[in-house]
Formats: C-alpha cells, structure tokens, sequence
C-alpha cells in the first residue's frame, strides 16, 4: 500500500476545526447554535456539545440532530469551565472553536478566521460580534472596542475577547492550559490573562459572530460579585512565573483597584467578614498595606 493513499486523509486532518459548545439547561437556545456550526461553509469539521447535567429538554433536542460532525457528551452538572476543558480533551481538530450554547456563528465564521490564522501565523484569534439584547442589535459602547491585537494592559481592565469569537490552534492550548474550573464565573478573563503572557490574540475585524444577552439566565445575572472572580484570577497572575517584571506594577493596579470596589460594597451590605477575607487575600501583595473601605 504507497504512501500516496494517505496523503487526503493527512490534509483533512491538517484542515479539521473541533468546535467545543458547553451547555447547561439551554434547550431553547442550543439547537440554533448547533445548526449555526453544522451550518458553516467550512465542512471539514466536529461538533461537541458538552451537556452539563441538563433538566430541560436539551438532550432530546440533541439526539434530533443525526449529522455524523455531531458528538454529543453528558455530565454531571460541574460547570461552564469543566464542559470546555472537557470537549477541548476530546476534540482531534488542529484548530479548536469555542461557541457559547446562546450564541451562534455567522455562515463564513470558521472558513474566514482559518483563512486568517493561516495567512497571519497567528495561533489565536478573534471574530468582531453582533450584539442582540432582548431581540434588538444594540451597538457596544466604546470601551468595549475590540483592539487589532489583545495585549496585557487591555486585557486587565476588563473582557475584551468573548469565547464564542475566538479560534486557536492544539498547540496554543498546550501552552495555555484549559479554563480554570474553580472560578464559577470570570473563567474567560482568566484565560485571556494568561493568554496575553506569551499570545497575541489577534482581531479578524469581521462581525461573524452573534451574541445574545439579556435572558435571566446568563452567569452575569446570576452571579452576585463577579469582581471577586476576577480579584482572583489576578492574584493567580501575580504569583505566574512568566509574567513580566514590567508588567506587575500594572497588575496589582488593577488588582487594587478590584478590590476597593468589592470591598466598599461588602461594607455598604454588612458583610464585614467578606471584607476583612478579601483585603487579607490582596494586601501582602500590595508593595503598601492600605487601608481598604
């Protein structure tokens, strides 16, 4: 059997793109995001959909589906992080999607940021998005610009890169690691944290990507004090080896500043012993002690 009889199948798997979709009691919103993916101009592809011990209706709604792309997997509830991490373990593609379960992707959203990870040489990247609110395209205020490259000093500020936006390669993974699934919330800030350690998350200026908001059901209306989530993943960057010398006066800025807010708002609703947890876990840190509240 000559060598020549494998070469097809090598470049499939050179062209193949895993997108990994978490999702947790989202039957309403899911299956628009699967056709989205099944849907793509780029064919040479697999969905995962992690499950994440859904109630509703979602797993009857998956099994409808009969593409052979489509690989569903279930759990036990453990959250938005470990979903990912699990599909992102199992995926066999070079280059790996993510797309939130109420969310979806235009039709040319992985042909085209392919095309761009290839010609660049970059090894991640993200779309533009359409934002729609409660049925309406709303237009993102200005502070939510996506820059041309994320780098640290945007990145710490606030969330700059949504994960249904983003594509990167297998390799890019390894070197990053998955998302942390100890975080409840925030997980994605962290990981664009650790990102910008040693990636330049590039911007495909094309809005391919849709996002919907405003349900009651998304971890920024349902979780209480997302500051705190984030005042973590910060306190994990400083202790990270690979960040820079130059960079941590900037981090424990932002760390600083995190950390004043959620403390005088733990004081506001008499919650003293939060804020006392929270200001031990930040003041060593900080080149002065201050006084927080």
């Amino acid at each position: 059997m000559g060598l020549g009889l494998f070469l097809p199948r090598l470049r499939m798997r050179g062209m193949l793109i895993s997108v990994v979709v978490p999702t947790y009691n989202r039957a309403r919103f899911v299956g628009r995001a699967v056709e989205s993916v099944l849907g793509q101009t780029h064919f040479d592809l697999e969905l995962i959909v992690v499950d994440d011990g859904s109630s509703d209706n979602t797993g009857a709604l998956l099994e409808s589906f009969s593409d052979p792309r489509l690989k569903v997997l279930r759990q036990e509830n453990r959250g938005v992080s470990a979903a990912r991490n699990r599909g992102l373990a199992l995926a066999q593609g070079a280059f790996l999607a993510l797309l939130d379960s109420d969310d979806y992707f235009l039709p040319r959203k992985l042909s085209q940021q392919y095309a761009f990870m290839r010609e660049t040489g970059y090894a991640v990247c993200q779309t533009d998005e359409i934002w729609i609110r409660r049925g309406r395209e709303v237009n993102p205020m200005r502070k939510h610009e996506k820059p041309p490259v994320l780098r640290l000093e945007k990145a710490l500020e606030m969330c700059l890169a949504s994960p249904s936006c983003v594509m990167f390669t297998r390799g890019f993974l390894e070197d990053v690691g998955g998302f942390d699934e100890s975080l409840p919330a925030c997980e994605d800030y962290d990981f664009w944290l650790r990102t910008c350690l040693g990636h330049e998350l590039a911007l495909l200026p094309e809005k391919l990507t849709v996002r919907l908001g405003g349900h009651a059901d998304q971890l920024s209306r349902t979780i209480v004090g997302l500051d705190l989530y984030r005042i973590y993943a910060l306190v994990k960057l400083l202790e990270d080896r690979r960040l820079p010398a130059h960079d941590r006066a900037g981090v424990l800025a932002e760390m600083e500043k995190k950390a004043r807010v959620y403390v005088s708002g733990c004081l506001k609703r008499g919650k003293e012993v939060e804020a006392g947890r929270v200001q031990a876990l930040v003041s060593p840190l900080l080149p002065m002690r201050p006084r927080f509240g």
